[in-house]
């Protein structure tokens, strides 16, 4: 069985994890595959079904039986999506970006059971394609032996500006200091959660992309990736 190649991306919300994933996976022609869309399916799934979001067998239950497709979207689908989600072959790649759903991801992610499940559909699929993969724990749960690591940060403060940026462009009037304050919230909370904590491994290159234009990043990693396959 071909071995596909793996490039995991892990760093803290706001770091450029998704959009610099994306367009690396464009330029390499891999599969870009955005874990945190399968936490956001996961709590799709609780609301949808009326499940009690502190009942944490039933959501892994319900997950686990669910059929969930990532894939590049398709000439017919680019409409802003970085991706496209499946539930059971339903296009549900706008419903889950909406701020209820995001609420209820962040409880959910914690379950054990829940990211067992999820990090097996994950290792699935990456055992299938080459991949792209972006999120919190890809580099030492997700992928431990991916041929690239990659560990993105930036200063808190560019990383807050970067978030009210994004806020206000979905209309949203949260002022800087708050979005602030939410983010420093939502670190401590990776960085401090009981199973597979937000971390740097040993092999992963950071990157602090606080100076740094998208396509420098891209750049960077891209070239990291072709020296490996050339090797």
């Amino acid at each position: 069985m071909p071995k596909f190649f793996q490039i995991a991306i892990d760093g803290p919300v706001a770091a450029g994890c998704s959009t610099v994933a994306r367009l690396v996976a464009l330029r390499l022609g891999f599969l870009y595959i955005d874990t945190g869309a399968m936490y956001r399916t996961a709590a799709l799934l609780t609301l949808r079904n009326n499940i009690d979001l502190n009942d944490e067998d039933k959501v892994a239950a319900i997950v686990e039986k669910a059929k969930i497709e990532l894939l590049n979207p398709s000439e017919s689908q680019q409409d802003g999506r970085l991706i496209t989600v499946l539930l059971d072959s339903e296009d549900i790649s706008w419903q889950i970006r909406t701020d209820e759903v995001s609420k209820n991801s962040a409880i959910v992610a914690q379950y054990p059971q829940l990211r067992k499940v999820l990090v097996s559909k994950q290792q699935a699929i990456a055992a299938s394609h080459d991949v792209v993969m972006e999120g919190r724990d890809i580099t030492f749960k997700v992928l431990p032996d991916a041929d690239l690591k990659i560990f993105l940060t930036a200063s808190e403060t560019v990383r807050a500006k970067r978030r009210h940026l994004q806020e206000q462009s979905k209309g949203h009037d949260a002022s800087y200091q708050q979005v602030y304050d939410e983010m420093l919230v939502r670190d401590k909370r990776d960085m401090e959660r009981a199973i597979d904590p937000l971390q740097i491994v040993p092999d992963a290159t950071v990157i602090d992309t606080s100076d740094l234009h998208i396509k420098q990043v891209v750049d960077i990693i891209e070239a990291k990736a072709v020296a490996i396959k050339n090797k």
